[in-house]
């Protein structure tokens, strides 16, 4: 939380520097967390079926909590997280964070078939202590991977078909992550619906602000 460094942003997804996760993720005072990037990997497998995790009990910001596949943040720790061009910087930060997570193998989910559907701005201030406040970048992959959970990381995965995702989501026993919950809410259904045409539905000019 300390050592790695992630980028600061305005609403507009400029860079204005860098600061530690722990720092842009604390709660202050005021309310205010320092806005940042991230990102969401939704990973499906061939049959479209939506990969989802919950995230260990030993995560410090929102433990125990259902999300969907992946979820991390560029750092400035790692050369090329900060290009912005197709959000190479983005989807290079998504290859290395899928490895470290679920094990995948960087050579089975090459950048090129990664797509970046749009931005989300959203804040939660989470137990009161750590919270997020993230530009977070929606990221497709559609392939058939080997899965290797890291538990220090997960404790949990599923891979839910679209047409089971409604009666599937009272049997999970704990809460989502706020970002997932929001996409959920007011995207996942139109993406999912359109997994085989995504270059058709992206947009990289807007910013979603999502509020609750």
């Amino acid at each position: 939380m300390i050592k790695d460094q992630c980028f600061l942003v305005d609403d507009d997804d400029n860079i204005l520097g860098q600061a530690s996760k722990q720092y842009c993720h604390l709660v202050q005072e005021n309310g205010n967390i320092p806005l940042h990037r991230a990102f969401s990997v939704f990973l499906f497998n061939k049959k479209g079926d939506l990969l989802l995790q919950k995230r260990s009990s030993d995560k410090i910001t929102y433990p125990d909590c259902y999300t969907n596949s992946c979820c991390s943040h560029p750092l400035g720790n790692f050369a090329g997280e900060e290009e912005e061009g197709d959000a190479i910087g983005i989807k290079k930060a998504a290859q290395r964070r899928l490895n470290y997570e679920l094990g995948i193998a960087t050579d089975s989910i090459p950048l090129d078939i990664m797509h970046y559907i749009t931005r989300v701005h959203y804040k939660d201030e989470g137990n009161g202590k750590y919270g997020e406040h993230e530009l977070d970048y929606v990221i497709f992959i559609q392939q058939d991977v080997q899965l290797k959970p890291n538990p220090n990381e997960i404790s949990e995965i599923s891979f839910v078909p679209k047409n089971e995702f409604d009666n599937f989501v009272p049997t999970l026993t704990g809460q989502w992550t706020p970002w997932f919950a929001l996409i959920v809410k007011h995207r996942l259904k139109f993406w999912w619906d359109n997994l085989n045409k995504l270059e058709e539905i992206k947009d990289h000019k807007k910013i979603l602000r999502f509020k609750n």
